[in-house]
Formats: C-alpha cells, sequence, structure tokens
C-alpha cells in the first residue's frame, strides 16, 4: 500500500513565541475540521475543508488577530509551500506543505521575529530591515530600466507599492499581484538571481499572501 500523502502545517505562537509545526494526511485534513494546538495551548491553527476548497484560521504573531484564509484544496493538498501572510504588516504568518519546504521557511520566520523584537526595542528604522529593503528596490529598479517586469496577461504597465517588510508589484491591467519579501539577507540573494519579474495574473481563487514556489 503507498504511503499516505502528507502535509506540514506551521505558524508562531503569539502566546509563548515558539514555532509550531505539525504535520497530519491530506485525509485528516479532507475528511473533517482540524484544531492543532501549540504545546502551551493558548492557540491553535484551524483548518476546514468544504470540498473544492481549504479555510485555514491562524493566529498572528505580528498584529495580535486571528486571519481567515480560503485557498483551492488543489493548491492545498499539492503546492510544495502555501505561505499566508497578516494584511496589516505584508509578514508571514502561517505556512502549509511539503515538510522540508515549510520547517526552511519556518526557520526564516524564526529569524524576522528575532529580528522585529530587536527592532522594537530600538525604536527606529522605517522597515524591518532598511539595508535589506534598499537593495530590493535597487535590484528591483534595475529590472524595471530593462522592461524586465510584465504579468502572465501581457501587460508592461505596474504599480509598486513598498510596505513594512516587502514590496508589492501589481498589474494595472488584471490586477494581479507579486509580493517580492524584504525582510532577510536571503531575500536580497533571491531577487538577485531574476533577469526578469513575472506577475501572475489575477486569480479569484489564490489567497492573499499565496505564494508559489
Amino acid at each position: 500500500m503507498p504511503d499516505e500523502p502528507m502535509r506540514t502545517l506551521a505558524y508562531i505562537c503569539p502566546a509563548c513565541l515558539q514555532p509550531v509545526a505539525v504535520e497530519r494526511s491530506l485525509f485528516q485534513l479532507s475528511a473533517a475540521d482540524s484544531e492543532l494546538f501549540c504545546p502551551c495551548e493558548k492557540s491553535s491553527l484551524v483548518t476546514a475543508p468544504d470540498g473544492s476548497h481549504v479555510t485555514v484560521t491562524v493566529p498572528c504573531i505580528f498584529c495580535g488577530k486571528d486571519h481567515t484564509v480560503r485557498c483551492a484544496a488543489e493548491a492545498f493538498a499539492h503546492e510544495t509551500v502555501l505561505a499566508f501572510s497578516c494584511a496589516p504588516t505584508g509578514l508571514d504568518c502561517c505556512y502549509v506543505g511539503e515538510e522540508g519546504a515549510v520547517f526552511a521557511k519556518l526557520r526564516r520566520l524564526e529569524g524576522i521575529v528575532d529580528k522585529l523584537t530587536q527592532r522594537s526595542a530600538a525604536g527606529d528604522g522605517n522597515f524591518l530591515d532598511d539595508l535589506v529593503m534598499q537593495e530590493v528596490l535597487s535590484e528591483i529598479r534595475d529590472i524595471a530600466k530593462r522592461d524586465g517586469i510584465s504579468c502572465t496577461c501581457g501587460s508592461h504597465r505596474w504599480n509598486l507599492q513598498v510596505n513594512y517588510s516587502a514590496v508589492l508589484l501589481s498589474c494595472t491591467e488584471c490586477g494581479g499581484v507579486m509580493r517580492i519579501p524584504a525582510a532577510a539577507s536571503e531575500d536580497i540573494e533571491a531577487i538577485c538571481c531574476h533577469d526578469r519579474l513575472l506577475i501572475p495574473q489575477a486569480n479569484t481563487n489564490r489567497p492573499h499572501g499565496e505564494e508559489r514556489q
């Protein structure tokens, strides 16, 4: 009998500030609602399947509120990793996907939380990491000068929005959005690998904050 497909779900608990990662089979996640508790029992992640979609509710360490996102069941079951973000801050708050990819994202998120704590104590800075943001914006400008930014809908018209820890590129034709992280040193390395940036065409089946890898 073949091994049952598994999914790893992860977030950082706002109460104890510890990373929480659990593994569940696709059967468990698709059969009924699941509530996945932090060991401190002061927070939990909830998944609720409804056939073609899965609703995920997760506590957010950054804004202190619960975020609820509805995503396509196909993506929930098969994407290498999905990242759901906090809309007010633009920072990731939950991951779903393959174990290795999720743990890599979770380690990065722990580093961001540590950095955010240090900057909050210092009380300065316009961005989570000013240097990283400057480097990412510089790379985006260089790509734009080569007309290297476009959308899969065919448009080369776009807008740029700079947030606390990420840059958003949005297509003015279809409304598609590409989120470019600018929070850690590896984000500089990631953007440097691109000669072009391709904004995904707007798709109402994908939730805000979801990333394809």
